[in-house]
């Protein structure tokens, strides 16, 4: 049994390795996929295009502007005198925000009334306006205390303080909200799944094409066999782009690993035997590559878009939430998270492992299954 694995094993390291476009895809495209994930996914908002319609050109209106220059959220890039040409310059999306400041603003401070700032944002990407309006906000807040604490200064002949509840914050496991420490560990999970669904869905299905299947067929082998011969190599190969994209995410990018290692290899052997198994049952459902390729395709994409990746899974409808309880990569992407940036073992995550196990046995039973009445 342990030979006819071995040379199973062979074979396929042999299949794999000659094929150029192979190796492309089982170590070229981590690399790529987690250097363009790494600098180009991310929410973090800076260096916002802003363009300044000061109506008012005084020593406080001047002053406000610098304030949100300073931020280092906001970049002035123009300075507009009326209406059209701010709105001209958001139509062309060349700013995607506005600071006006009316007229008689530093007057009507001094004068002792509340005088407004105009914040206009294009709204088209309603994610970056609301936290872009966050900003604004906050720099608006602050100097808007200031102004009144040098009212009451002047009222009572001293120093008055305007603070009444003030919030202290602080940020666990991501100190700085960098928006790539978050993501570039889920990048993890998502490439081991595109290469292990792509190499296993087309395993079996490139036997039949290439009229090998047969010769299979009547040899000794079993389809435990079989099924370990096909699924082994590419779980090597899985592990091994774990390891390199988490060489690149931590060597390259600096994003810290707290947890266990060997916690981290054990999530991937479990979430493998999924990926593996959904490949496999793929690949036997399927009578060419193509159909493999389309099938896996048709199973990866949504299972990303309902994984918590990119999207909250709380803020989805009650029923697609249910529905996300079957993609493994929900279960992974926690525990990697989990790993990486809370350090926290397996007294915390063993709901995920557990799920991960029971739907490793489920995919690889049913593939097994399959693979019978195939043969059959």
């Amino acid at each position: 049994m342990l030979e006819r694995i071995w040379r199973m094993l062979v074979k396929e390291f042999i299949q794999i390795l000659r094929d150029p476009r192979m190796k492309g895809v089982i170590f070229l495209m981590p690399i790529v996929q987690s250097l363009v994930f790494g600098y180009a996914v991310t929410t973090d908002v800076r260096d916002v295009k802003t363009a300044v319609y000061d109506l008012d050109s005084s020593a406080a209106s001047r002053d406000l502007v610098s304030r949100f220059v300073r931020s280092g959220y906001f970049q002035v890039v123009a300075r507009v005198g009326n209406d059209h040409a701010a709105q001209e310059l958001v139509d062309r999306g060349e700013v995607s925000t506005v600071l006006r400041i009316n007229r008689g603003f530093e007057d009507g401070l001094r004068a002792g009334r509340t005088e407004e700032l105009q914040v206009i944002v294009d709204g088209t990407d309603s994610n970056t306006a609301g936290i872009v309006l966050v900003y604004a906000g906050r720099i608006a807040g602050e100097f808007s205390n200031q102004v009144l604490a040098a009212r009451l200064s002047r009222a009572g002949g001293g120093r008055a303080d305007t603070r009444r509840v003030e919030a202290e914050t602080r940020a666990w496991f991501n100190e700085n909200l960098e928006s790539r420490n978050f993501y570039v560990p889920g990048v993890i999970a998502i490439i081991v799944m595109l290469v292990t669904l792509m190499l296993t869905s087309m395993a079996v299905v490139r036997e039949k094409e290439i009229g090998t299947m047969e010769q299979i067929i009547v040899t000794p082998i079993t389809p435990v066999e079989f099924i370990l011969g096909k699924t082994v190599p590419f779980a090597l190969v899985g592990f091994a782009d774990v390891l390199l994209v988490t060489l690149i995410g931590v060597g390259w990018f600096g994003i810290p690993i707290r947890g266990s290692l060997p916690l981290l290899l054990l999530a991937t052997a479990l979430y493998l035997m999924t990926t593996l198994g959904i490949g496999l049952f793929v690949s036997t459902v399927s009578e060419t590559q193509q159909q493999a390729m389309m099938t896996t395709f048709f199973f990866y994409l949504p299972a990303v878009l309902l994984s918590g990746f990119m999207f909250p899974i709380a803020n989805m409808p009650v029923v697609v939430q249910w529905l996300t309880y079957l993609n493994p990569l929900r279960y992974f992407l926690v525990v990697i998270r989990g790993v990486f940036l809370k350090g926290v073992g397996v007294d915390i995550l063993w709901p995920q492992l557990v799920g991960l196990a029971v739907m490793g046995v489920l995919t690889l039973w049913m593939a097994s299954t399959r693979f019978k009445k195939t043969v059959a």
